[in-house]
């Protein structure tokens, strides 16, 4: 049977309605979280966090000499006129999904439906406030190889920081807003940590999809390029790390996708990146799934890579 870390952080993280630019309810779990938890943690990190980062927080280990990026946010839809919804990201659901959420009325849980042209809109017994955000109705399962559930993406990203950060002697972890709708987030911090700290070097702690290269259960996966490109030199330096380290990782090479690498990338500092991450089935749906040893290979390669880099 799989060992794994008790998944109750994990499906709590999961329950946490944080659609893109709604990242608050987020920010402070971790922050609760973060203030009851560090104090088992084997250094105790500053926490950076307010009103000139937003949404966002800032983990500062040691003398960081690199930066996890964890995106916070999750897809989900706006609730738009006439029972018209927009998507956040771009969600892919089947009609008849129960969606929650609440507005000035109170709680709600109503179902995706679609017209001939596949436009979304909610099915309610009522009129939902106009650019209220809905998301998954959560339905976390696990067994004795997988956890299936909506909003892995992300959240098993930041669960895995969550795990490195208990160990981690020198870097920095980041929980960023607005991946899933385009970013905005990251310029701003990769500014402040390239300036202040010197900071160029980052791991993109996020899920990416199973292909026809990329199975369940053979690994993390290390991704050589999606639609963005990274310098072959730094990823190169993490496959040596990885291999050395016997722990069980694929190599991932796609062309399309996207993460919190590229504005890394497109931004005025000379950052290197990665995208590290598990793999999973049925992306951006309620039925996201990740073989449970692929969330302990991620959890392990990144605690390697951290201390190497």
């Amino acid at each position: 049977m799989t060992h794994l870390y008790p998944m109750k952080l994990l499906k709590q993280l999961c329950e946490i309605h944080a659609p893109s630019g709604e990242e608050s309810p987020m920010k402070e779990f971790l922050l609760k979280y973060i203030a009851k938890e560090k104090k088992n943690w084997k250094i105790k990190p500053t926490v950076i966090h307010g009103e000139e980062f937003q949404d966002c927080i800032i983990l500062k280990f040691g003398k960081p000499r690199t930066a996890i990026f964890a995106h916070m946010d999750s897809i989900g839809f706006t609730v738009r006129y006439f029972n018209q919804l927009l998507p956040i990201g771009s969600p892919d659901a089947e009609a008849g999904t129960k969606l929650v959420g609440k507005d000035s009325k109170g709680l709600i849980e109503c179902e995706l439906e679609y017209d001939k042209e596949n436009h979304a809109f909610y099915r309610f017994g009522r009129t939902i406030d106009r650019g209220t955000s809905l998301t998954y109705k959560i339905n976390f399962r696990e067994s004795k190889e997988y956890i299936e559930t909506p909003y892995l993406d992300n959240r098993l990203g930041v669960y895995n920081a969550l795990k490195v950060a208990e160990t981690l002697k020198d870097g920095l972890i980041i929980f960023s807003t607005w991946e899933e709708h385009g970013g905005g987030s990251v310029p701003y911090l990769a500014k402040y940590i390239y300036e202040k700290w010197e900071v160029k070097q980052a791991l993109i702690s996020d899920i990416t999809w199973v292909t026809d290269g990329v199975e369940p259960g053979k690994g993390v996966a290390i991704s050589m390029r999606d639609r963005n490109i990274p310098r072959k030199k730094f990823v190169e330096q993490l496959i040596s790390i990885a291999a050395k380290s016997k722990i069980p990782f694929q190599l991932e090479v796609e062309g399309m996708g996207s993460s919190d690498g590229r504005e890394l990338q497109t931004s005025p500092y000379p950052f290197d990146w990665c995208f590290v991450g598990a793999p999973e089935q049925s992306p951006h749906s309620p039925n996201e799934k990740v073989h449970k040893d692929d969330i302990k290979s991620m959890i392990a390669l990144y605690k390697k890579l951290m201390e190497n880099l």
